[in-house]
């Protein structure tokens, strides 16, 4: 273990002795570094240093015939400065070369664990597989940026993606790298959804008139994919949620006290659908298949369809009803029984809301229904004469002004 000022000259004319296969040549100038010559004629650079622990490492800064002894004696002083703040140069660059894409963490962490701990993880998946992956799904865990970040939701802006879209890829990338974190996966220690912030959301809510719910009833009448067609018109029916409707099985179906069975909603709890004599009759139109528990079957899988997606773009289409989402059917539900005059706490029942506040969104159709009754009274207290033309201006607007009225 020979002790030299390592210079240039040396490096170039440095051999190893003959019979051992390799000699370190250790530098006076800095502690712990020294130049390796191998038997073979390669010569690199090292660095020694101990870690938080005392024990003894070497870091290889790299071969002397790329590198300058100026040039590696400066990487070594980096090395060393690091080991002496607390840092481990050699395992900080184990983790480097071991770091996986956010790819590769999502294939082989992520969707494993949350398949188990998340009953959303579909939506999740879909949601990485269509939104997050094409984009930022290549770079390592800590080469994603807030820029990377802010820079894939301004495209899915660009691209007419709602706010809820954009919110939702923000939230799901803040709370991969939150979990990984919590793991102790490299390449998490910096959240880069941290600094941002989501959206405020567009609550629309659109509801169905009277002649659009006939409209889109006779387009599902007509509709050439059965199952699909029932299964939305189930959904306007009851006001039940889509995979409500979507993943019902026959055994969830009680005949005699009308309910359909939802094993796990939306609160995490079970809750039971209330099924009126239309939506009963539907149920009985429905063929059983043999050795199938789902009452809307896929045509092509046998297995629920997810989504409805093509046949209600169809479906909506045909019916002049473009800008209806197939949620709006449960919102129409809601608004068609408050305006018969259902109070909001039935309607709260129907719907399976925990919370009173969550239908108080229809507060404002009460109202409506409300203010229309009271002005019944008008009616009832007028005189005979007045009380004819008051209901006749409630019915037709005020009567126009003749000579003889003037």
């Amino acid at each position: 273990m020979p002790r030299v000022v390592l210079t240039s000259s040396l490096v170039r004319c440095g051999v190893c002795p003959p019979g051992t296969r390799r000699v370190d040549y250790f530098d006076t100038t800095f502690p712990g570094f020294f130049l390796e010559v191998r038997a073979s004629g390669g010569k690199t650079f090292y660095q020694r240093y101990r870690d938080e622990r005392g024990r003894e490492r070497q870091f290889k800064i790299g071969s002397a015939r790329v590198l300058t002894v100026s040039q590696a004696r400066h990487k070594a002083k980096a090395v060393l400065a690091r080991a002496i703040l607390g840092n481990d140069p050699q395992q900080e660059r184990k983790e480097l070369r071991t770091m996986p894409t956010l790819a590769e963490f999502v294939r082989d962490s992520y969707l494993p664990f949350v398949k188990n701990a998340k009953r959303s993880w579909r939506t999740d998946e879909t949601v990485l597989r269509i939104h997050i992956l094409p984009h930022i799904g290549k770079l390592t865990l800590d080469q994603i940026s807030d820029e990377n970040v802010a820079d894939l939701l301004r495209r899915l802006r660009d691209a007419g993606y709602a706010s809820g879209t954009t919110n939702r890829v923000l939230i799901l990338i803040r709370f991969i790298y939150n979990l990984g974190r919590k793991w102790g996966v490299p390449g998490c220690g910096k959240n880069p959804a941290t600094g941002l912030k989501t959206v405020p959301d567009v609550c629309r809510e659109r509801f169905l008139t009277n002649q659009e719910a006939q409209r889109l009833l006779s387009a599902l009448d007509a509709d050439e994919n059965r199952v699909a067609a029932c299964a939305i018109k189930l959904l306007l029916l009851t006001g039940g949620r889509r995979n409500e409707i979507t993943q019902a099985k026959w055994e969830y179906v009680n005949w005699e006290h009308r309910t359909l069975l939802v094993p796990i909603a939306k609160s995490g709890k079970a809750r039971l659908i209330r099924l009126n004599s239309a939506a009963l009759e539907l149920l009985r139109s429905m063929p059983r298949l043999p050795d199938n528990p789902h009452i809307f079957p896929s045509q092509v899988t046998g297995r629920p369809s997810t989504s409805l997606h093509f046949p209600w773009t169809r479906i909506r289409k045909r019916s002049g009803l473009t800008d209806v989402r197939l949620h709006d059917l449960r919102h129409s539900f809601a608004s068609f029984l408050v305006n018969k005059g259902v109070s909001l706490y039935v309607v709260q029942g129907l719907l399976g809301h925990s919370l009173v506040r969550t239908t108080q969104r229809y507060a404002h159709l009460a109202n409506d229904t409300l203010a229309d009754a009271a002005e019944v009274i008008r009616g009832a207290i007028a005189p005979p004469g007045e009380a004819e033309i008051v209901l006749d201006e409630e019915r037709f607007g005020p009567r126009p002004q003749t000579e003889q009225t003037l």
